[in-house]
């Protein structure tokens, strides 16, 4: 744990108030469910694999509600997201998985689902109008979201359920005090965050994840934000170039500079941490992050917390996006039902429950978009701007390979040194020497 984590809030505490709130987040009057055929495999049981967090939480707790309007039963188990995607992987790669219906991290198993071919092709399925309702279609999820749910040949293997826009946390109350300005573009951020630390004071500019491999969700959105890409058009890696060295000097400038001592092991906990404490004026994460911050059980900054969208980069203005979805496995034999299972969770019902808590940010517009769903969101007004801003700009925030966990290993490890003095430009290019060949292995494969 970092140096501010004492007093924060706890792993536990942070899922189960995202958690809790989904419970009160209702819109007004539930939608009808169209004239879907709902009760087609009334009698079905399916097996359901679920992420621990607030959205598969919100999933298992309201099942009943689903057998309800199917007659389907749901035997759903929730396992915490590291056990649950090596428990998933293997029984997937054995060709007899225990479960129907997978929850997936997009961000770290999209590639690998898609050359497995793991996932059954729903395309079908979304245009048979006896399956789905008229308002579910491809249109209605965000680019991003696409982008992870189809496959090169456009098939739509998974349908996205939740994404995490990376925005930006700040602290009203101390840029007040210094009578600063929210920053527009990447260049005022870095002067803000120099004039916003007192390190006598015990408060900092900036805050953000330093820890290797956790990084590089935060390092991706400054990427992102110089032009950068992380593959050409025929998949070599472009992690060394000017764009990433540029990015990389940024960031280094801002947590050697702006952040707390000890930044250099903050996972999302410790950065949480500091800024709930009231010590750091600004935090880049994920979106999702904010119900502890107006918990006042967890929180020193309730009421003074801002949210706004990823200021503008040299070269771009990308949100850096992660996310996750929901899916049919191939060799499941009730693959109707399961594609029904997965229709109701990403229903705009379930969806804007989700938002609503500040949970998690559904990836279809029209519950963003809805104004009696946006009544009931219980977060600040400015949150759910940042993100329906941030759906507009979104960008994936890490590259599309088999080998994520390896990418964010090396090439966190070379972010990392940098914050001990070691330079950008030497340590990327030592990463993606000793990361194309793992690359290149995986694709052959």
């Amino acid at each position: 744990m970092g140096e501010f984590s004492r007093g924060g809030p706890s792993r536990r505490s942070i899922l189960a108030s995202g958690a809790a709130a989904a419970g009160l987040g209702l819109i007004g009057s539930r939608p009808a469910f169209a004239a879907v055929d709902w009760k087609r495999h009334a009698g079905t049981t399916l097996e359901v694999n679920l992420i621990k967090g607030p959205r598969g939480d919100l999933l298992h707790r309201s099942a009943a509600e689903f057998t309800a309007l199917t007659g389907i039963k749901v035997s759903s188990e929730v396992i915490p997201e590291q056990q649950q995607r090596q428990k998933i992987v293997i029984e997937l790669t054995s060709g007899r998985p225990s479960f129907d219906v997978v929850h997936l991290s997009y961000h770290v198993q999209k590639r690998q689902f898609d050359k497995a071919g793991w996932l059954a092709d729903l395309s079908g399925f979304m245009k048979d109008p006896n399956l789905t309702e008229p308002s579910l279609k491809e249109a209605d999820f965000s680019s991003a979201g696409l982008q992870y749910a189809k496959t090169p040949n456009g098939e739509m293997r998974s349908l996205p359920l939740s994404v995490d826009y990376f925005i930006l946390y700040w602290n009203k109350e101390l840029f007040q005090k210094k009578n600063v300005a929210l920053p527009t573009t990447f260049d005022e951020m870095m002067r803000a965050a120099e004039t916003l630390t007192d390190a006598k004071a015990g408060t900092y500019g900036f805050v953000g994840r330093g820890l290797r491999n956790a990084n590089m969700a935060l390092w991706g959105a400054f990427f992102l934000a110089y032009g950068g890409r992380f593959l050409d058009d025929k998949g070599n890696l472009l992690i060394d170039g000017p764009e990433a060295v540029e990015a990389t000097k940024l960031y280094q400038r801002l947590l050697t500079k702006t952040a707390p001592p000890g930044v250099v092991g903050f996972n999302w906990m410790e950065s949480m941490a500091a800024f709930t404490q009231g010590r750091a004026a600004m935090w880049l994460d994920g979106v999702g992050w904010a119900p502890p911050l107006e918990d006042p059980n967890a929180s020193r900054v309730v009421g003074k917390v801002g949210y706004a969208v990823v200021p503008k980069g040299p070269k771009d203005h990308a949100a850096a996006t992660y996310g996750d979805g929901i899916g049919v496995a191939a060799a499941s034999t009730k693959k109707e039902a399961g594609y029904l299972y997965c229709q109701w969770a990403v229903s705009k019902l379930m969806g804007a429950r989700l938002l609503q808590a500040g949970g998690g940010v559904p990836f279809r517009d029209s519950i963003l978009s809805d104004a009696e769903v946006q009544q009931g969101v219980k977060m600040p007004r400015e949150w759910l701007d940042s993100a329906i801003g941030s759906a507009k700009i979104s960008k994936l925030g890490l590259p599309v390979v088999v080998p994520v966990a390896e990418f964010r290993d090396i090439v966190g490890s070379a972010v990392t040194a940098t914050l001990s003095g070691a330079d950008p430009a030497a340590e990327l290019k030592k990463a993606a020497e000793q990361y194309r060949p793992i690359l290149e292995r995986s694709e052959k494969a």
